[in-house]
């Protein structure tokens, strides 16, 4: 692929390793050849490196490809998922989803990118839905804005949520931010 071509969010290999083009720069000097600055992730590592290249330069296209897929458990440092097409199981490092892990409950269905069949990394749906089964108790005091506390989900992770929030309270949760959205109320 020519240089010219590789924008924001493009996926290019170097020296063998998947990146994702996390910013792209471009200048043209008034003497010699264009400039393309790169601001590149490693999707292996999640390392950050910065590159520049010239005008007439190559890199390959990755190999990437996304697959539906459903999280089934977690097997000491792997959370192992399953493709919802072909019911084939298989594993994510835990260093690979970092905090993404504090948001899966069995059953999730997410997004999974591969690279040459190996899973890289997921994508979470935007909300979830989770059972607060810890919350700190709220001391009243008279203010203007908003009081919260802080509260444990099934799935561990801790957020802040209003006073009004108790144990056994559907939440619904941002995985974008990790905010309170809303308490959902069971329907009857």
């Amino acid at each position: 692929m020519d240089i010219s071509e590789v924008r924001k969010g493009s996926k290019v290999l170097i020296d063998g390793f998947p990146y994702n083009v996390e910013d792209a720069e471009f200048m043209k000097p008034g003497k010699g050849r264009a400039i393309y600055r790169y601001r590149l992730r490693n999707l292996v590592d999640g390392k950050s490196i910065e590159r520049t290249y010239h005008s007439g330069d190559s890199l390959d296209p990755a190999n990437i490809s996304t697959r539906e897929g459903q999280y089934l458990y977690k097997e000491g440092d792997h959370y192992i998922f399953m493709n919802t097409d072909t019911y084939d199981q298989y594993l994510i490092e835990e260093y690979k989803l970092a905090d993404k892990a504090h948001y899966l409950k069995e059953g999730m269905i997410v997004i999974t990118l591969f690279h040459d069949d190996k899973p890289l990394d997921i994508t979470l749906p935007i909300f979830i839905e989770a059972t607060v089964v810890k919350s700190d108790m709220a001391a009243r005091t008279d203010t203007v804005t908003a009081q919260m506390k802080r509260a444990t989900l099934e799935t561990g992770l801790e957020i802040d949520v209003p006073t009004f929030i108790k144990e056994g309270d559907a939440i619904k949760v941002d995985t974008r931010t990790g905010a309170y959205v809303e308490r959902i109320v069971a329907k009857k």
